[in-house]
């Protein structure tokens, strides 16, 4: 259990924040969206155009559930939440850790959803996605970080001090 899984809305840091964090502790760092690309042999949008959201969602959990590291820092897709058998794992692998950020804060950083891959359903706001989603991240989050108007590095100091403590 010394893996440090981040987790959060889409735009939120968690791979810039992943890189930095696993710099400082000397552990290795994992985008778990690209471990999908890779073992798929698709992008996440060419996923979710053949499967849908629920089926990508489906392959995102199986893929998760699977991951299996030590001393590494494991940035999550922003929909790895939904993925209950992905997210006990990672509960017995890690300390999961939620990337905190205001709707207004992730809109501005995201920009347009469909370039981002963001996982919308038909009709469903950004707004819709994050209401849907806080009390997710929140139940299976062991720390909660608060990134609002903070920088790269000294959120990591933060998680770092979190983690000692």
């Amino acid at each position: 259990m010394n893996n440090i899984i981040l987790t959060g809305m889409p735009g939120a840091g968690k791979s810039t924040i992943g890189v930095v964090l696993a710099k400082r502790l000397g552990y290795r760092f994992v985008d778990s969206d690209l471990v999908i690309q890779e073992r798929t042999g698709r992008l996440l949008h060419q996923i979710i155009e053949e499967k849908g959201i629920d089926g990508f969602i489906q392959v995102e959990n199986e893929i998760n559930e699977s991951l299996d590291m030590e001393k590494t820092v494991i940035a999550t897709g922003g929909s790895a939440v939904y993925g209950k058998e992905a997210m006990v794992h990672f509960k017995s692998i890690g300390t999961i850790i939620y990337l905190e950020l205001s709707c207004e804060s992730i809109a501005h950083r995201l920009g347009d959803l469909s370039e981002r891959g963001v996982t919308v359903r038909k009709g469903q706001t950004l707004e819709d996605l994050y209401e849907e989603r806080i009390p997710l991240y929140r139940r299976y989050a062991d720390i909660i970080i608060d990134c609002e108007d903070k920088m790269i590095k000294d959120i990591a100091a933060e998680i770092e001090s979190a983690l000692k403590n």
